[in-house]
């Protein structure tokens, strides 16, 4: 069994998918629009072809899940976050840096007892953020 992350960015899936490939190196396996859609559209939706219905993408070991949704407005994250690990404190501080940027911190970037790194951001798509390098042993 597995579970994935499902995100509708609201009709901005396409612009998010664009830019998690440069902050976090994600890797796009799949992104179908709906205009290309082998079935008609649902009665009384009026999503712009062009907009994302389905797409997949790598970050790491993970697929994420993406869509437009209805394409209604701005996108709406709330009650989790999702959490990167970084190999070490510079990687970690590359990724924050980057998810950062266009958006807000949560939580500086800083070493605790069960991180060397760790910190929250909120992107400039509302996606709540903790990076995290793991405290190396001693």
């Amino acid at each position: 069994m597995q579970v994935q992350p499902y995100l509708f960015f609201d009709g901005r899936c396409e612009e998010a998918i664009d830019f998690y490939r440069k902050a976090v190196d994600a890797k796009v396996d799949m992104l179908m629009r709906y205009k290309e859609s082998p079935e008609p559209p649902m009665p009384g939706t009026k999503v712009p072809g062009d907009k994302v219905m389905h797409a997949a993408f790598r970050i790491g070991d993970t697929q994420v899940l993406a869509s437009d949704g209805f394409a209604s407005g701005k996108p709406k994250f709330e009650g989790f976050s999702l959490s990167i690990s970084a190999r070490d404190d510079a990687h970690a501080k590359r990724l924050f840096g980057a998810l950062a940027g266009g958006g807000s911190v949560t939580q500086p970037l800083i070493k605790t007892f069960f991180a060397s790194s760790f910190g929250m951001v909120t992107d400039k798509f509302g996606m709540h953020w903790m990076v995290i390098a793991a405290a190396t042993a001693t």
